[in-house]
């Protein structure tokens, strides 16, 4: 087996997972959890399609029993703020909610549209540096899309909790894994440029 289908199987279980969370605390009538489920459990089908119609050729390699229980186990800890949520009844006021729904949609476009973009430039002009479109000004509007995605997941649960998992899954895993990307595309002549006049994550910021 392939190490995607480790990481797309726990996605596409995770709107089965929210919904027996909103069963085992009875749930039904609250609006924040099904605004959560909505979201995260779309994600994880989203994420399913994505890889399907224009794969991630990182997550082509073969898995190992071990690469299987770190997916599983790493991914798995996005699920606390869905049993926050609804182990505490949580109910957020309506502009809380659209706020977060606001911040998922703007993660997601820019998630989904960058890894189709670098998807189609590495098919189209293979051997060249990407620094145009959403790249342009962030060398990884991927992993910005994602933070904009798991913090809307975070801030619905109103908890601490979830919010230091993200920050410690960005230091420990995002982090390393954009200055590798760095030190491998400074093989471009071009990239020098690009990396003074772009920022790593966040435009203008960081």
């Amino acid at each position: 087996m392939k190490q995607k289908h480790f990481i797309d199987s726990h996605k596409a279980v995770t709107g089965l997972f929210v919904l027996a969370l909103i069963a085992i605390f009875d749930q039904w009538q609250n609006p924040t959890a099904w605004i959560y489920l909505a979201l995260h459990g779309t994600y994880g089908l989203l994420w399913v399609w994505k890889g399907r119609v224009f794969p991630d050729k990182s997550w082509e390699q073969p898995a190992t029993w071990r690469f299987a229980l770190i997916a599983w186990g790493g991914l798995s800890v996005y699920w606390v703020a869905p049993f926050i949520l609804t182990w505490r009844g949580v109910q957020a006021p309506p502009w809380y909610l659209a706020l977060c729904v606001a911040m998922w949609g703007c993660g997601v476009f820019l998630h989904f549209v960058s890894d189709m973009q670098k998807h189609m430039w590495l098919k189209l002009r293979p051997g060249e540096l990407l620094t145009d479109g959403l790249w342009a000004r962030v060398r990884n509007p991927n992993y910005l899309g994602e933070l904009l995605i798991y913090l809307s997941f975070a801030l619905l649960a109103m908890h601490w909790l979830p919010l230091a998992l993200l920050l410690a899954f960005v230091v420990v895993y995002w982090l390393p894994n954009m200055r590798r990307k760095d030190a491998s595309l400074a093989r471009y002549p071009a990239f020098a440029e690009y990396k003074r006049r772009s920022k790593m994550l966040v435009p203008w910021v960081f």
